[in-house]
């Protein structure tokens, strides 16, 4: 068994890949609804600051700044993950379990990566707003409605037209 080694830095920001076990799904776009209150049930519970983020048909990525003196992302992560399963099973998605009690529809693990300064911020938050149209799904960032780049735009922190269907060299990976 592989042995992971994750960096925890106690109010370290981070960002987050987590993954659909079926690549073909739509189901995080389809129930946004859920996905959200499930985010949001998890920051009520276990505070952090939300960054940016982006919501892909199988996939989705975080920009989350950890509490001063807190580390633990992996329990929030674990909560987000069974609160959607568990609010899918009770809207009526045909999710099953498995003898374990585990629903099987993410991948078992999740990308993680330690921000180092603003610089590998910035790249992060490019990445994760460029997404949908490295994907093929949109043209321009701004066509996609499930990003926080939208909250970038009334901000003011970031222009409409924000990589209006460039091809722009970005951090990270899917």
């Amino acid at each position: 068994m592989v042995n992971y080694r994750r960096v925890r830095l106690a109010g370290g920001t981070y960002f987050f890949t987590l993954t659909l076990k079926d690549r073909r799904s739509d189901l995080l776009v389809r129930r946004i609804d859920l996905l959200r209150n499930a985010l949001q049930q998890v920051k009520r519970r276990r505070p952090f600051t939300l960054s940016a983020v982006v919501v892909m048909p199988d996939h989705l990525h975080l920009l989350v700044q950890m509490p001063q003196g807190d580390s633990n992302y992996s329990a929030r992560l674990r909560d987000f993950k069974a609160l959607f399963v568990k609010s899918l099973r009770a809207a009526g998605e045909p999710i099953r379990l498995n003898n374990r009690g585990d629903a099987g529809i993410w991948q078992a693990r999740f990308w993680e990566h330690l921000i180092r300064d603003e610089q590998d911020f910035a790249a992060h938050v490019a990445y994760i707003h460029f997404n949908p149209v490295k994907h093929g799904y949109v043209q321009r960032v701004m066509d996609w409605p499930f990003s926080s780049f939208h909250r970038f735009v009334r901000q003011g922190l970031l222009p409409i037209d924000w990589a209006g269907g460039e091809q722009l060299e970005l951090a990270g990976g899917d």
